[in-house]
C-alpha cells in the first residue's frame, strides 16, 4: 500500500515538474492562482520544475528500492516541506491571504506532508522487506 502511494505521489510530482520544465507557459496558465504571484518568469518556473522532478525521482527510487533509498526521498521531501513553509511564511507575513494559502494546500502542503510520511526508512510495511 505505501509503495503504491509513493509511486502515485512520485508520478504527480513528476508530471508537475516536467510540465514546468518543458511547458512552463502552459503550466503557468493551467494552475489556478499562479498568475496572481506575478508575471511569468520562464527561468524561475523551470528551476522549480527541476526541483519537483528531483523530488519525484527520490520518491520513485524509494518506491523501487525500499528503505535503502530513503535518503533520496527525504531530500525530495525536504524541498517540498521548505516550499510549503515559504507559502506559510508569506501568508503569515501578509504577502498572501489565507484564502490563497487554503487554495495552495492541495497542491503544495499535502504533497509535502505525504512525502514526509512516505520517505523515511521506517515508513514500510511487513510485506516490504528492506533491500540489500
Amino acid at each position: 500500500m505505501l509503495t503504491s502511494l509513493r509511486w502515485l505521489l512520485a508520478g504527480g510530482l513528476a508530471a508537475n515538474g516536467l510540465m514546468m520544465l518543458f511547458a512552463p507557459q502552459r503550466w503557468y496558465l493551467a494552475v489556478p492562482g499562479v498568475e496572481l504571484t506575478g508575471p511569468l518568469n520562464l527561468h524561475f518556473v523551470r528551476d522549480i520544475g527541476a526541483a519537483y522532478a528531483t523530488a519525484a525521482a527520490g520518491l520513485a527510487w524509494r518506491a523501487a528500492r525500499g528503505p535503502a533509498a530513503a535518503p533520496a526521498a527525504l531530500a525530495g521531501a525536504l524541498f517540498l516541506g521548505l516550499h510549503a513553509a515559504v507559502h506559510l511564511a508569506e501568508t503569515l507575513a501578509g504577502v498572501c491571504g489565507w484564502g490563497r494559502f487554503a487554495a495552495d494546500v492541495p497542491g503544495v502542503v499535502l504533497p509535502a506532508l505525504a512525502a514526509a510520511l512516505l520517505a523515511g526508512p521506517g515508513a514500510h510495511t511487513r510485506q516490504e522487506a528492506p533491500h540489500a
